[in-house]
């Protein structure tokens, strides 16, 4: 942002006598870094409504139910791969990523596009695991990775979405790894954590990991005739 309005200072200073002074020349560009700024905050806030208050306040809200409940006795929470992957540590063809892995919110930020989505993910899951202990509720979390099967609504959710993009004419696909899991098997995972006795932590859903270019490779196999990137 910085040295975006210094680049602007400069141009206009090249340009100073349309302005007719100096004065003229600064009064503008802080009027304008002004309006930058709140463009910024009024976007930080929207995303920040759109993805963390639902995921976070929504989550809570569920379990202060269950605690003035006395019906309640576990509660099967879904959350996500994206709580557990991005904790910073390495991530090489060896590594094998377990219950005990958490996300960092702040390596979090490394994913750009995907950091609000990944973030409303850890934040909601570790609001949830404090309050949990906090208030003795027996909590069970389940942590899919990409879903992919059936869907039940009309619409498209995230994770179809993402294999979508790829059959709609795409000049390249993602250089990218999914964790993959059918969604009939995350049904099935939360009504064994919710039947059987003995179940409690966290548990990862992930049935293969595959990199974007043999997700093509299957579609191809599948429907020849779609028009699939080739890199």
């Amino acid at each position: 942002m910085a040295s975006f309005i210094l680049h602007l200072l400069f141009i206009m200073m090249s340009k100073i006598h349309r302005f007719g002074s100096i004065r003229s020349v600064i009064h503008f560009i802080c009027i304008f870094y002004s309006y930058l700024l709140l463009m910024t905050l009024r976007f930080f806030l929207f995303l920040q409504a759109e993805f963390l208050d639902p995921a976070v306040k929504g989550t809570l809200s569920v379990l202060q139910a269950c605690v003035k409940s006395q019906s309640v006795k576990r509660v099967i929470l879904t959350s996500s791969m994206a709580a557990v992957t991005f904790s910073g540590r390495p991530l090489t063809p060896e590594t094998v990523i377990d219950e005990t892995w958490f996300s960092d919110p702040e390596h979090c930020k490394e994913l750009k596009s995907w950091y609000w989505y990944v973030l409303s993910k850890t934040l909601a899951e570790d609001a949830a695991w404090k309050f949990a202990k906090a208030n003795n509720i027996h909590l069970v979390t389940i942590n899919p990775g990409l879903v992919i099967g059936p869907l039940l609504q009309p619409v498209l959710n995230t994770s179809a979405a993402r294999i979508l993009n790829v059959v709609n004419g795409a000049q390249t696909f993602p250089n990218a790894t999914l964790e993959c899991v059918g969604v009939k098997d995350v049904a099935n995972a939360h009504i064994q954590a919710y039947e059987i006795p003995s179940a409690s932590g966290r548990y990862c859903l992930v049935e293969r990991v595959e990199h974007f270019s043999g997700i093509i490779k299957l579609l191809r196999d599948l429907y020849p005739t779609l028009p699939l990137p080739d890199k």
